[in-house]
């Protein structure tokens, strides 16, 4: 089925066939996604979005205001923050709600995005948080925008290596045809692992325009057969004790992220030869661009043999 829509309705109501997205859209219908997958498994979840805007970003909130009504129909909150911290708290205590007497969701799906610089500011809150973990059925997504021009920043700037310190996954797709699909995914991983896994957007690749297959939107995630969990699991509970949470982080947490990773292919091999002497290694756009330099060398399959 080929569906060409161009509405704002048609955005975030489609379910299946193709959609024309620019990429703030794609990050506005993710949790939208993600809850008629969780309401289609049985789950009586809701979504929590709160960040503090910045290029390339910069519209993010003013298209989760636009798509308030389709927003409130799958029982997402958006609240945006006074700074990227006091969000990231809030985002944090979503994962808690299962500790609450009376909780009427199983979980809720949290949702965070900020500029480079406000990752930088939340190193605090992305630490603790992490340590503490994520609830089974709600799992936190963290969307930074990156500015390696300085295009609009006072310095250039990358938040791979500020997720990393707070031992974060992270996940960097390569276009917009990739946000839905790794989002799923990274809410999938955060679910599994109890670690808050960030995503990581430049304006090459979020200020972008495309028709959009929906397809990648049914993919279904595998659990890892090659790892054990702890017993007890990973999620978030209490009491919990800095020394135990510390442990679990360091011991269980990254590594279930990365057999998640593993079981779901989410590195894979797209160019194939046989006795190959050298490998090239790349993520995001810079695969894109890889792909581009390749075929103006006019290296193809041959030459890459």
């Amino acid at each position: 089925m080929l569906k060409q829509s161009f509405s704002l309705e048609d955005k975030y109501t489609a379910e299946e066939g193709r959609v024309f997205l620019s990429g703030i859209q794609a990050l506005v219908r993710l949790p939208i996604v993600q809850m008629r997958r969780d309401r289609a498994a049985g789950l009586n979840t809701a979504a929590f979005i709160s960040g503090y805007r910045g290029s390339p970003l910069g519209n993010y909130d003013q298209q989760l205001a636009k798509a308030g009504k389709h927003l409130a129909a799958h029982d997402i909150v958006f609240r945006p923050g006074v700074n990227e911290d006091l969000a990231a708290a809030a985002v944090w205590g979503t994962q808690q709600l299962h500790l609450s007497p009376g909780a009427r969701k199983d979980g809720v799906a949290g949702y965070w995005y900020g500029k480079g610089p406000g990752v930088d500011r939340c190193g605090d809150v992305f630490k603790h948080a992490n340590a503490a973990g994520t609830s089974k059925q709600g799992g936190v997504l963290c969307f930074a925008g990156d500015d390696h021009s300085a295009k609009s920043s006072s310095i250039p700037h990358q938040s791979d290596h500020a997720f990393m310190s707070a031992l974060m996954p992270v996940l960097y797709p390569s276009s917009i045809h990739e946000f839905v699909e790794y989002g799923l995914l990274g809410t999938a991983m955060s679910r599994y692992s109890g670690c808050w896994v960030g995503m990581k957007f430049i304006s090459d690749t979020v200020e972008t325009t495309a028709s959009v297959d929906l397809a990648g939107e049914r993919r279904q995630f595998v659990l890892p057969e090659d790892f054990e969990l702890p017993p007890g699991g990973l999620s978030l509970r209490w009491p919990d004790p800095p020394l135990p949470q510390d442990e679990r982080l360091q011991t269980y947490k990254g590594y279930a992220a990365i057999a998640f990773a593993r079981a779901n292919k989410v590195d894979e091999v797209t160019h194939d030869v046989p006795r190959a002497r050298f490998g090239i290694i790349a993520s995001g756009k810079a695969y894109e661009d890889v792909l581009q330099a390749l075929k103006e060398l006019s290296l193809g399959p041959a030459e890459m043999a």
